[in-house]
């Protein structure tokens, strides 16, 4: 029907009822299974809540619509899900786990650093990265004003060509990955992201979604269990 701070103009002006009484008190709390929620007369309905796991190719970008008209993740969903968006972001050259909602409080709890929710990514960095590099890494490096940490970094393999790193980050600030190699004068040339909490990309192919199943979602928002029905197909 409108924004949140649309919905609040619009029970300012006594044109919200409740179970047919006028309501103009901000906050007033309902129960949309029970109670009887209209504007202007009209029965207001929930909106089906939907969560999905996308493997985002490279060259897409985290968004419904771009003005510059790169193809973005919203191009890889049916036209009718115009209403999802992506929970954090993964910049144009990375690929791999990302959600899509339209379940506000979901993408908070998955966003904000005080939730804690951790994300590990795969990483091909140009050349051998040594122990002094990676401990730097845990430590924590200051980068234009902002610390940088990742969580836990593991090397999976190196020559003296490449190296292919396992990174665990607890927050998600721009481009974070890649500035913390760069620091160590490293530069990333394939970025992953592998998984979100408990749930893992696994073999999810390159451009397709599946939704999430109830059990994933209450692992993501811990105690939490969101409103509304899940579909569970795969595309």
């Amino acid at each position: 029907m409108a924004s949140r701070r649309g919905g609040e103009r619009l029970i300012l002006a006594g044109r919200v009822g409740v179970n047919g009484q006028v309501v103009r008190v901000l906050g007033t709390r309902v129960d949309p299974r029970r109670d009887r929620v209209t504007v202007d007369g009209t029965p207001v309905k929930t909106r089906r809540k939907l969560y999905l796991a996308l493997n985002k190719p490279p060259g897409y970008i985290c968004s419904r619509h771009d003005p510059a008209k790169r193809r973005t993740v919203g191009d890889l969903l049916p036209k009718e899900w115009s209403n999802l968006y992506s929970v954090g972001r993964l910049d144009c050259d990375s690929e791999g786990l990302i959600f899509l909602t339209n379940d506000g409080e979901f993408c908070l709890r998955l966003t904000h650093p005080r939730y804690g929710i951790r994300k590990k990514y795969q990483v091909t960095v140009e050349g051998r990265v040594g122990p002094k590099a990676l401990n730097q890494l845990t430590l924590g490096v200051v980068q234009d004003g902002e610390t940088l940490t990742a969580g836990k970094v593991r090397l999976l393999s190196a020559n003296n060509s490449r190296s292919v790193l396992e990174v665990e980050l607890a927050e998600g600030k721009y481009r974070e990955v890649r500035r913390l190699f760069q620091s160590q004068g490293l530069t990333v040339s394939h970025l992953r992201r592998t998984q979100v909490g408990r749930i893992k990309l696994g073999d999810l192919p390159v451009g397709k979604w599946r939704t999430l199943a109830e059990p994933e979602i209450k692992t993501l928002v811990s105690n939490s269990s969101p409103d509304g029905h899940v579909v569970s197909d795969r595309h």
